[in-house]
């Protein structure tokens, strides 16, 4: 007999009783039957909530998704803190957390007597990071594999992926586009490990728009016929106001948290070139309607300035990109308080390649319209948000934490670049209103907040590369006041 690798199983020439392991019970080897032919049905159904709802059913959830329950409180002692908000490391101060959250940030040693106490042995704590631009579906899988892989496929690589987004230190992510609905629910519940997901549920596009992912033999649209990233989730094909409202209120319907649109191309599209300006004002005002009869709002994929001011008018609170903007257009956004989304797309090492000229000769352009944008939407004061915008590309998820200390070159100093990473991001994640998942403060470490937190090696004030290699540097993470890692 071939044993299993479950760490409750006994060893060979040991009996089953007393050991825990169920994998070779008959209640067990029933599940498996049930789920291999159960499992078509539920992703279509269900999801990834609802597949891996049945392995945690009978005890094969992952050890790592166990945390401890509630109870003594939890004391940060030596240590230097940065909160998220003031640009300064502050000295002198413990972090006190109970149920989850933080209740007092007490002076050295002054901390309740009978709390458990980690001692950071003088290094720096960090309020848990935050990618306001992220797909969790998306970014582990290349564009084969999204197109032609069996969809519980791509749930399970989301689900290894989530974990691992965990452990670089990123307690929360919004996600802008793809169907994570099921990836929420089950890091929500305990199933899997993984960070906070503010998730929009499919982006809503135009035809021959950036979340129209059809080829051309795909045309012309039969009636009542859904493109297969329709029928998954990862977006949503609407044309005329009735349509965008429709697509915007299934969104709400499923739990999103705001609704994404898609209105302009894109640098890798094959049919929707980087000029091009998507969804007319009524088309856009629609979606936005919609999310504000719920209480949330609307972001836009967008770069172009005619685009993103069309999107401005329509009262869409949040650009994603942007980095065509001219000066007029930005100092349209700061007057109307709208939100830029940026991430530092530079061209360089860590950057998407592209195989033709036209598509290298757009990424150019967008990597000079990063650096100029950060420039610009400092001096008109436009509210920040920090993302990666990882897609499509396995590799490019690795770098998440790097990508944070790229910025800091464009701030007046790094911890300007990890506030927009923590407590900017975490005030663009507010706007949700009631719509927001998680009912607390995120990206900032005062009392009440999440206790979503980092003990790092380096100096947050000085240089933020400890982010590149967050497999060595971050010596504790913590979600929801729960230990994730600790080399401490």
């Amino acid at each position: 007999m071939t044993h299993c690798a479950c760490p409750n199983h006994p060893s060979p020439g040991h009996g089953f009783a007393g050991n825990g392991c169920l994998c070779g019970a008959p209640v067990t080897l029933a599940a498996y039957r049930r789920i291999e032919a159960d499992l078509s049905r539920r992703e279509l159904l269900g999801g990834l909530g609802a597949t891996l709802s049945l392995f945690a059913g009978f005890g094969l959830a992952p050890t790592w998704a166990r945390a401890s329950g509630e109870g003594q409180p939890l004391l940060l002692s030596n240590l230097r803190l940065f909160d998220g908000d003031t640009l300064a490391m502050q000295d002198g101060i413990d972090v006190l957390i109970e149920n989850g959250r933080i209740t007092a940030l007490p002076q050295r040693g002054q901390g309740p007597e009978h709390a458990q106490t980690i001692d950071c042995g003088g290094r720096a704590v960090i309020p848990g990071l935050i990618d306001a631009h992220w797909h969790a579906t998306l970014c582990n899988v290349t564009v084969a594999t999204a197109m032609t892989a069996e969809i519980s496929y791509v749930h399970m690589k989301a689900a290894q992926e989530a974990g691992a987004t965990l452990l670089r230190g990123f307690t929360t992510i919004r996600d802008v586009g793809g169907p994570a609905f099921g990836l929420k629910r089950a890091i929500d519940e305990g199933v899997i490990s993984g960070p906070r997901i503010f998730p929009s549920g499919a982006m809503i596009s135009q035809t021959s728009g950036h979340g129209d992912f059809r080829s051309l033999h795909d045309l012309p649209k039969r009636p009542d016929d859904l493109a297969y990233t329709d029928e998954v989730g990862v977006s949503a094909i609407a044309d005329g106001a009735d349509q965008v409202l429709l697509r915007a209120r299934e969104q709400l319907m499923r739990g999103a948290s705001q609704i994404k649109v898609m209105a302009g191309g894109g640098v890798a599209s094959s049919y929707d070139p980087l000029d091009t300006v998507q969804y007319t004002e009524r088309e856009l005002r629609a979606a936005v309607e919609a999310a504000e009869d719920w209480n949330t709002y609307v972001c836009a994929h967008v770069y172009t300035p005619r685009a993103i001011q069309k999107c401005v008018r329509a009262g869409v609170k949040s650009i994603e990109h942007g980095q065509l903007a001219d000066e007029e257009t930005v100092q349209m956004m700061a007057d109307a308080g709208v939100w830029w989304s940026l991430q530092p797309f530079l061209a360089d090492e860590d950057s998407n390649q592209y195989p033709t000229l036209a598509q290298q000769e757009q990424q150019r352009k967008v990597a000079q319209g990063t650096v100029q944008a950060y420039e610009w939407a400092q001096k008109y004061g436009v509210p920040m948000a920090f993302g990666t915008d990882s897609l499509l590309n396995p590799a490019t998820t690795k770098t998440q934490g790097k990508q944070i200390s790229k910025t800091a070159r464009f701030m007046s100093s790094p911890l300007a670049a990890l506030r927009v990473a923590t407590g900017e991001n975490g005030r663009l994640l507010a706007m949700s209103g009631p719509r927001a998942p998680y009912d607390g403060v995120l990206g900032r470490i005062v009392p009440g907040a999440f206790a979503d937190l980092l003990v790092v090696d380096g100096d947050p004030e000085t240089d933020l590369s400890f982010l590149a290699t967050p497999e060595a540097t971050l010596r504790v993470v913590m979600k929801g006041g729960r230990i994730v890692k600790n080399t401490l």
